[in-house]
């Protein structure tokens, strides 16, 4: 126990100092003051530490949920605060997300596949770096899309000096990571936010170049949002969007380290905890929060063992508040902006791309066609495209059932694919194996593509008297499906041949049983497709009465 509470306390220490400077910048990024990604970083741990089911989820501020809520505040109506709308938008996020949990809905995360994910977070990624670009120069231009940035950026010009305080940045961190030394790349950040605070405040270098400023004083503001309707409905949209990108991401990343680590990870729970985390916030002065996959995976490699580990980073961040309070207030904007682009860009590839493209080209031109989105259009509409596009890839996939023609292997009892393998044939007895379920989505083509295998078998091997179906695969059968097997049976009667069906699963059974299907359409059953064939061989044909115990097969 004591083994454990020390692990989490060091791994708690190390997070702490790369969550300050993000807590600081994303806030900045989504046009928040920055004792707003402070708040953000203290309560809601704590309440997702009590929810939620993962040890090393880095919780807390986002670069990709920053942008989001960046491009959610930018139509706030006149005399609301950017500070009141992040409020009212967390609370919206956490009551959508505890909804979704009472309603047992953590299967949404499975509305955006890996490609729209990726494509998602890579788009956020450059367009992250891209607006924090003018901060780092010291231009005024600002956009919520590429097109907005560079025609904002072509009527600002840059400030020398700015220039170079942001420009030494970059170069500082990027040395960092190539010393080889990891604690050292985890410091940087930290280190040189001080260091620019240090000479900000003693020397000139820093004048004329935009700082932070006079921060109020770091006390929790604890209260209710605006209670506005009008203000609520407006951002509620918004929220939606946020909610699940919130949730989708902190699940991919909470998954991929429960995996490693040999965890059990619990959906409902980790929405439980995200939708407790960003009530949270918006009752303590923060903005929506989620988990952010470098944190985690520093939680990770620094030994996490339990959720403690956020209460302990908690409390670092407390200390953190009352100790930088003023000198906060003289850090300069284009080194905020260097600590932004360069974690960001850490984590761009291009590899997905590419390996996505060889892989499967329809979700490798989504991915693309999502990251294009979120760069030219806006966050809702690469959200929605993300969303509709994997929906669209999925019902092409299974929009006609694959359904094999198979063969037995010589000398043994196996069947396969006869386009893959040299297997044997009979000429009386169609054999085929459906590869999927029958649902409303595929089974309407079913008897279509029967018929186009029982010709093939017809012109390659002789004229069947029957069409034997190993239905192995086949874990479910909807109403749809079943009328999709009817009509499949009055095609194959109207050809002068008969239907079989081979290896059946019990549940699957139970269901045809339940209604006499099998009976009423005379339908035979084999334990084994091997059965089925050599029945064809004996002119054996086994009554429903040897199978009649209930899912035994």
């Amino acid at each position: 126990m004591r083994a454990t509470w020390r692990a989490d306390l060091m791994a708690g220490a190390v997070v702490a100092v790369l969550l300050i400077p993000q807590s600081l910048a994303y806030a900045m990024l989504a046009g928040l003051p920055p004792q707003v990604g402070l708040y953000a970083s203290l309560l809601p741990l704590l309440a997702y530490a009590a929810l939620g089911s993962s040890p090393v989820l880095g919780l807390g501020p986002v670069a990709v949920l920053a942008l989001m809520i960046a491009q959610a505040l930018g139509g706030l109506p006149p005399g609301v605060s950017a500070e009141a709308g992040a409020l009212v938008l967390a609370a919206e996020v956490g009551g959508l997300l505890a909804l979704a949990a009472l309603l047992r809905l953590d299967a949404l995360s499975s509305l955006l596949s890996v490609p729209a994910l990726r494509g998602f977070e890579n788009g956020a990624t450059l367009m992250i770096a891209a607006s924090q670009v003018p901060v780092l120069l010291g231009s005024a231009a600002t956009g919520s899309t590429l097109p907005a940035l560079v025609r904002a950026a072509v009527q600002h010009g840059i400030a020398p000096l700015s220039a170079a305080w942001g420009g030494a940045a970059v170069v500082l961190l990027l040395l960092s990571r190539r010393t080889g030394s990891r604690t050292l790349a985890r410091l940087a950040p930290l280190l040189l936010m001080i260091g620019a605070m240090l000479l900000s405040t003693f020397t000139p270098a820093a004048r004329g170049v935009a700082e932070v400023g006079a921060l109020p004083s770091l006390a929790l503001p604890v209260g209710l949002p605006l209670l506005d309707a009008a203000l609520w409905r407006n951002l509620l949209p918004s929220a939606a969007l946020v909610a699940l990108m919130g949730f989708v991401s902190s699940l991919a990343v909470a998954e991929s380290l429960a995996q490693r680590r040999g965890e059990k990870l619990l959906p409902a729970a980790e929405m439980r905890g995200l939708a407790a985390a960003n009530l949270a916030a918006s009752l303590t002065g923060g903005m929506p929060v989620a988990g952010s996959f470098s944190r985690s995976i520093l939680l990770h490699e620094a030994g996490s063992k339990s959720r403690w580990t956020l209460v302990f980073v908690a409390g670092f961040m407390l200390l953190a508040m009352l100790l930088l309070a003023e000198p906060l207030a003289h850090l300069p904007k284009p080194v905020l902006a260097a600590t932004i682009v360069v974690a960001v860009l850490g984590g761009f590839t291009l590899g997905h791309y590419g390996e996505a493209w060889r892989y499967a080209r329809a979700e490798g031109l989504l991915m693309a066609a999502v990251s294009a989105a979120v760069l030219l259009w806006s966050i809702g509409a690469a959200l929605a495209l993300g969303v509709v596009g994997s929906i669209a890839l999925l019902i092409q996939r299974t929009a006609q059932p694959h359904v094999a023609r198979i063969g037995r292997v010589p000398g043994t009892q196996h069947y396969r694919n006869v386009e893959r393998y040299a297997v044997e044939c009979q000429p009386e007895v169609v054999g085929l194996r459906i590869d999927e379920s029958l649902v409303f989505t595929n089974s309407r083509g079913l008897a279509d593509v029967v018929l186009a295998r029982v010709r093939e078998h017809r012109a390659l091997v002789g004229t069947p008297q029957r069409v034997l179906m190993l239905m192995a695969p086949v874990n479910h059968i909807d109403v749809s499906g079943l009328t999709a097997l009817q009509e499949l049976h009055t095609a194959l009667r109207i050809e002068g041949l008969r239907l079989e069906f081979s290896e059946v699963k019990g549940p699957v059974l139970d269901r045809l049983r339940a209604i006499g299907w099998l009976e009423r359409h005379d339908v035979s059953l084999y334990l084994s497709h091997h059965d089925g064939i050599q029945a064809g061989e004996h002119d054996l044909r086994p009554s429903l009465a040897d199978h009649d115990a209930p899912g035994q097969l």
